[in-house]
């Protein structure tokens, strides 16, 4: 059995006293970590203070990160210092990032590795656009960043990696793929890492299912043959939202 795991992606959002207020309603809310994998991935300033009072069934994790250990890269955030903070998992490729800040599959896959050099364990993000969607050519579109993403990682580190299943389209729009598409486009990555690395392989990778993820639709998603987890947006940012879809199956 893969272990469900739900991450919440409070993006460029809360201030300081915002999110220990948050932390501190949710900590001892949340599933037990023999259950399900909880995780929140702040904006890189509050990453220590939410570390330091994080409770034992909830993990932090950041957005982003670049792939030098050190360097002259103002503005940037090394997996070394990640590592420094505490943080356990970072988000690599989310679409945002692609879209707005020139994100590209080498980068993604460069991360990926620097991010298992620091023990960090990566959610990395697939997913095509409206069009890409409308033309048929998903499968290609997933297929080829999957491929990339994970390129040159052994079988034991693909068999760590959370994959992300964002449809564009679905992000921030409140459109949300239907439980039936979304279960589809994650076992196709599903066989997408199969067909690389085998059976053994992708029967433990974990996918998650990104977009417009709320309470109101996670039990359906998360019922899915294929789809382990939901890496969550706007509806984390609630505490009381956020503790509703992490007990999905209660």
């Amino acid at each position: 059995m893969r272990k469900p795991i739900i991450a919440g992606n409070w993006k460029m959002y809360k201030t300081r006293d915002e999110a220990l207020q948050f932390i501190y309603t949710v900590n001892q809310a949340v599933p037990s970590i023999d259950e399900v994998e909880t995780v929140i991935c702040a904006p890189a300033v509050l990453l220590r203070c939410l570390v330091k009072r994080q409770g034992d069934h909830l993990k932090i994790g950041a957005q982003n990160m670049h792939f030098e250990e050190k360097g002259a890269y103002t503005g940037e955030v090394s997996p070394f210092l990640l590592k420094d903070t505490g943080v356990q998992y970072v988000i690599i490729g989310h679409s945002e990032r692609r879209e707005m800040f020139n994100e590209t599959d080498e980068s993604v896959n460069k991360k990926v590795h620097a991010a298992f050099k620091y023990d960090l364990t990566p959610i990395v993000c697939v997913g095509e656009k409206l069009q890409e969607r409308e033309n048929g050519t998903t499968n290609v579109i997933v297929d080829a960043q999957t491929v990339k993403a994970l390129s040159g990682l052994t079988k034991e580190q693909v068999k760590k990696v959370v994959v992300a299943y964002e449809p564009i389209w679905a992000i921030g729009t409140g459109r949300t793929a239907t439980a039936e598409i979304a279960n589809e486009t994650c076992g196709y990555i599903r066989s997408v890492i199969e067909r690389v690395y085998g059976k053994e392989v992708a029967d433990e990778v974990r996918v998650q299912y990104g977009g417009s993820v709320k309470p109101n639709n996670i039990k359906e998603l998360m019922a899915q043959e294929h789809i382990d987890g939901a890496l969550i947006g706007g509806a984390s940012l609630e505490a009381e939202a956020f503790i509703t879809m992490t007990n999905f199956n209660k």
